[in-house]
C-alpha cells in the first residue's frame, strides 16, 4: 500500500506513550521539508526585493520588484505598507527563522528522530501562530492595501497545508483530542481542509477585483 502524508515509518507503534515520542513517515516529513523550503524561497525574495527598495530610496531611485505585474498583482505595494512589519521589522525575517525550524524539523523525521508530546503541541501552536497571522496579512492584502503579492501567496499556501497537515498529526497520535469519527475522516480525507481552504481564499481573490480579471472595469 502507498505511504500517504498521514502515515508514519512505524504505523504500528502510533499509539507509543507520550515519553517515548513519535516520529513521522517519509511523505510527512518530506511535505514538512517542501513547505518549508517553498516559504523559506518566499521569505527570501521578498527579503532581497525589500532591500533594493530601500537602497533605491535612499539613492532617490525607484526599485520594482519583478512580481509587480499589474496594479492588482503589486507586491511592491505590499512591500512598502505599515502592514509589511507588523512587529517592528520586515515580516519575511519571521519567516526565515519559522520556516528554516520547519525544514529542520522535516529533515530530522527523515532521519529518524522522534519527538515527544510537548514538541508536537508547541510545533502545531507555532503553525498556528503562523496561519493566524497570515490570515490577518490576506485580510489587510485584500481589503486594506487592495493588492496582492506572488510570493506572500505561496508564504500563505505553505503555511496553511503545513497548519492542516501538523494538526492532523497531533489528532491521529491522540496528543489533541477529537472524536473517533473526527479523527478517521481526517485520516481518509487529509486533503480536503487545506484544499478547501485555498480554495475558498482563491474564490476571495476573485470575487475581491472580479471586474479587473474579468476586463469589465470602466
Amino acid at each position: 500500500m502507498a505511504t500517504t502524508v498521514m502515515d508514519d515509518v512505524e504505523s504500528g507503534e502510533a499509539r507509543k506513550s507520550v515519553r517515548t515520542g513519535t516520529g513521522g513517515g517519509r511523505a510527512f516529513s518530506l511535505l514538512l521539508v517542501i513547505t518549508g523550503a517553498l516559504g523559506l524561497l518566499a521569505a527570501w525574495v521578498i527579503t532581497i526585493d525589500k532591500n533594493k527598495i530601500l537602497e533605491a530610496k535612499a539613492e532617490g531611485k525607484t526599485f520594482t520588484p519583478g512580481c509587480s505585474l499589474n496594479p492588482i498583482v503589486s507586491c511592491g505595494n505590499i512591500m512598502e505598507s505599515d502592514q509589511a512589519q507588523a512587529f517592528g521589522f520586515p515580516n519575511p525575517m519571521l519567516g526565515l527563522v519559522a520556516y528554516g525550524i520547519v525544514i529542520c524539523v522535516g529533515m530530522s523525521l527523515l532521519a529518524g528522530a522522534r519527538f515527544p508530546r510537548w514538541y508536537w503541541l508547541t510545533f502545531n501552536a507555532g503553525t498556528l501562530f503562523g496561519v493566524a497571522f497570515c490570515t490577518w496579512l490576506q485580510y489587510q492584502s485584500l481589503y486594506v492595501i487592495g493588492s496582492l503579492c506572488l510570493w506572500c501567496c505561496l508564504a500563505w499556501v505553505v503555511t496553511i497545508v503545513m497548519f492542516c497537515y501538523v494538526t492532523g498529526y497531533n489528532i491521529k497520535h491522540g496528543y489533541l483530542p477529537a472524536p473517533e469519527g473526527l479523527k478517521r475522516g481526517l485520516l481518509e480525507f487529509h486533503w480536503v481542509v487545506p484544499v478547501l481552504w485555498v480554495g475558498i481564499i482563491g474564490m476571495m481573490v476573485l470575487t475581491r477585483w472580479w471586474d479587473f480579471w474579468t476586463g469589465a472595469q470602466g
